[in-house]
């Protein structure tokens, strides 16, 4: 089975069993989590999408708190001096799908 399910605003295609990275999201690592914003689902035969899909999906933490890679934003006028850098490291949250119902 197949589902599309909206996670903190970005929308992840999930299949039970699959191991992805979303947005931080509040728990610790063995916790088990349930998305309700599910938008499509794919089950073989049948197709729903829309306001007909009436799918849970589960997922359990896997790692509580991820770091992605450095992104540097780099200002600078040239002959004035002026120069800015500012960098963050988004933070992420490691998951494991365990069912979609």
């Amino acid at each position: 089975m197949l589902a599309v399910v909206k996670i903190a605003g970005q929308q992840f295609k999930v299949k039970a069993g699959d191991s992805l990275y979303v947005p931080h999201i509040e728990g610790s690592i063995g916790d088990s989590v349930e998305f309700t914003d599910v938008l499509f689902t794919d089950n073989g035969s049948s197709v729903s999408s829309g306001s007909t899909v009436k799918a849970v999906v589960k997922a359990e933490i896997v790692s509580d708190l991820v770091k992605g890679d450095k992104v540097i934003a780099f200002k600078m006028k040239r002959r004035k001096g002026f120069r800015k850098k500012h960098g963050h490291r988004t933070q992420y949250t490691h998951i494991k799908v365990t069912a979609i119902a």
